[in-house]
């Protein structure tokens, strides 16, 4: 789980009143106000930390390793109902959103989250230990689906350019669905004993809510994703148009993104290492990562085909040699099932170097 002292019974109150607030001002209008769009901006912020919150209230009541899923599945319907969002308003013009968005967030899980989280454990405890098991599951499913996603359409024929046929993008969405529930089956019945961190006792964990605080925060937790989503498509334009004025390429868009739906459990991952329970971070950051890629492009693919949106899913040369780099880091980094503090420093420079060559191409 994210964190064990969230089991308490009352819900902090600012939980209950931030989604309210971006509520209130998403009716408003943000689009007619520089101050509400400054507003929204923050209460969207808000929004998602509260998602997160009730996300791991309801996790704590289910127990582990599900609370890590239910945290990775909220944060994979935000993105999702985002990126769709951004499309069907855009139309052709956001082809290129549902590749830059899955690519930043796999950037900034594998090399920010996990790489922050190994440096914070080396730098507090030297040495941290996790079940390798785990890595190595979730990363060998990870690859391939990046690879069938992200890099395989440039090599394909049918169609001219870094795009997949109708067909083919059936085939691929299915293809993700199958690898990622197959990591579901493995993470929670067959071999759930991986993903369990060696204190994973209940005697070592505050008391899990009621099942009626859990139930509210269940709903607070849709209230949440939904003004998430309506409040950050109104706030698009805005985006596009400082990224543009910046002088910044539009890929730019999709980083900011995935860095606002990635924050509260890159902090939830963060915090987990500083107390020594790796374990929870690395099932935090690949299952994310899994879930993010896994179920994000079946979910576009369905809505391109619905909507007839063309969408671009190859990479270039310059982020395919960047993806590969922090997938074999990562694999040499969780190779072991013990960190230190310089694996994180590798993976952070790495992620630096992405988001300086995102400005800076």
């Amino acid at each position: 789980m994210p964190s064990v002292d969230k089991g308490h019974q009352a819900l902090p109150l600012w939980s209950i009143l931030l989604p309210i607030a971006a509520w209130v001002v998403y009716f408003f209008g943000v689009k007619e106000s520089v101050i509400l769009q400054l507003i929204g901006s923050a209460l969207l912020i808000g929004s998602v930390l509260s998602a997160v919150h009730h996300a791991e209230v309801v996790a704590h009541k289910v127990g582990e390793p599900f609370g890590t899923i239910i945290l990775a599945l909220a944060i994979t319907i935000l993105e999702v109902s985002l990126i769709v969002s951004l499309m069907v308003a855009g139309g052709d013009n956001t082809a290129y959103l549902a590749r830059d968005t899955v690519f930043a967030a796999i950037m900034l899980i594998l090399n920010g989250i996990l790489g922050g989280c190994l440096l914070i454990g080396g730098l507090k405890h030297r040495e941290q230990f996790f079940s390798q098991k785990s890595a190595s599951t979730a990363l060998v499913t990870l690859v391939v689906i990046l690879v069938i996603t992200l890099v395989l359409p440039n090599f394909t024929t049918t169609t001219v350019g870094a795009t997949y046929s109708p067909s083919q993008l059936i085939f691929v969405a299915i293809a993700s669905i199958v690898l990622y529930a197959s990591f579901i089956l493995i993470q929670t019945v067959r071999h759930r004993d991986y993903f369990l961190a060696d204190d994973d006792n209940p005697s070592h964990h505050a008391e899990p809510p009621s099942t009626k605080v859990a139930l509210i925060s269940l709903l607070l937790l849709i209230v949440c994703l939904g003004v998430v989503v309506f409040l950050a498509k109104a706030l698009s334009p805005s985006i596009e148009r400082m990224v543009v004025g910046a002088g910044a390429p539009l890929a730019l868009v999709g980083v900011i993104i995935a860095a606002v739906v990635l924050l509260p459990e890159g902090v939830a991952a963060l915090t987990a290492a500083h107390r020594n329970r790796l374990q929870t971070s690395v099932n935090l950051a690949l299952g994310s990562a899994l879930a993010s890629i896994g179920l994000t492009i079946p979910a576009v693919v369905i809505v391109c085909l619905i909507y007839d949106i063309n969408m671009v899913l190859g990479l270039d040369w310059k982020s395919m040699v960047l993806l590969s780099l922090s997938s074999f880091v990562a694999m040499l980094s969780l190779n072991h099932g013990q960190t230190n503090m310089l694996y994180g420093i590798v993976l952070l420079v790495i992620l630096a170097t992405y988001i300086f060559t995102v400005i800076v191409p």
